[in-house]
């Protein structure tokens, strides 16, 4: 087994989306290889209604997939081909955009004003980019959650993990989606393929995250429930944290424990193409891209 090193650590990013949506931007719109195949990550948490009940107005989609993962709030969707919800707190989405489809995302807060949640893209290979649009709508009771003997819980969104097998099945990127909740003071080691970029985003808490490389930083002493623990560098709320090639991650949870996404994929390793919400292999598909949304034909006939 060897521990994949971290290759850099950086805080996400404040940023403004769709109609007026305060959001922080943890990657995207750089450079499209540095986590391929994932493109985007937007953590949409906040607790003031004016800063994201305006929502995502109806806007195009094609050549990605986007998974939607709701914390607190509800976020109502629809879509060109007729198909509405409303995603509550724990609920997943899935969506394929395939050869093209025009949505909404509308977010409303909780009792309290919460609007909680994350939103990732996944690239779609150059002979899936052009195939029928498609959602894959999980209920929060449908995502397995397996709790370890020393109190970690991880939730299975997709992908295989510790028996259990989430509920999103069919992706492009073949991905694996855990949110994850280390109890404090405890060091936990995870399995990912190796052949997988593979990324975590903290959310609540902090940890160090073990590297191959020889440790950096002011080593700190902390008790934590009754034992001393050093703590090196260790990553909070809202930090990215990319990992380079190996087969496991190792976390240790810091003085109030940590709770975080781990998520990896299969790298497509093909060219981008990008322009906004459009993600394609060559200038020239995009310009077509383009050129359909301005005279009506965005919207393929399903096959």
């Amino acid at each position: 087994m060897s521990i994949r090193p971290v290759l850099e650590t950086r805080k996400a990013v404040p940023t403004m989306e769709g109609a007026g949506v305060h959001l922080h931007r943890a990657f995207g719109f750089a450079d499209p290889s540095e986590l391929d195949p994932f493109l985007l990550f937007d953590d949409f948490r906040n607790e003031v209604p004016a800063q994201f009940e305006k929502g995502f107005p109806w806007h195009p989609h094609r050549g990605i997939e986007t998974i939607t993962y709701v914390l607190n709030g509800t976020v109502e969707h629809g879509d060109s081909l007729g198909n509405t919800g409303t995603l509550g707190a724990g609920d997943v989405q899935w969506m394929t955009a395939g050869s093209g489809i025009m949505h909404q995302e509308m977010p409303h807060g909780n009792a309290a004003g919460q609007m909680h949640g994350f939103q990732l893209w996944g690239n779609l290979p150059s002979a899936q980019k052009m195939t029928d649009p498609r959602y894959q709508d999980v209920n929060a009771r449908e995502i397995p959650e397996v709790t370890d003997d020393d109190g970690t819980v991880v939730r299975i969104i997709t992908g295989e993990f510790w028996g259990e097998r989430g509920p999103v099945d069919g992706i492009a990127a073949d991905p694996q989606y855990l949110d994850v909740t280390v109890p404090a003071g405890v060091r936990k080691t995870f399995q990912i393929d190796t052949y997988r970029r593979a990324f975590a985003y903290v959310f609540e808490g902090a940890a160090a995250f073990a590297d191959a490389s020889p440790p950096s930083g002011v080593l700190l002493e902390k008790e934590v429930m009754g034992e001393e623990v050093n703590i090196r560098d260790l990553s909070g709320d809202r930090t990215l944290i990319r990992f380079g090639t190996g087969d496991e991650v190792t976390v240790q949870a810091g003085p109030n424990g940590v709770r975080f996404l781990l998520i990896s994929g299969a790298p497509i390793e093909e060219p981008v193409a990008w322009h906004g919400p459009i993600v394609m292999n060559t200038q020239d598909e995009l310009k077509k891209a383009i050129r359909d949304l301005r005279n009506g034909t965005f919207i393929k006939p399903a096959h």
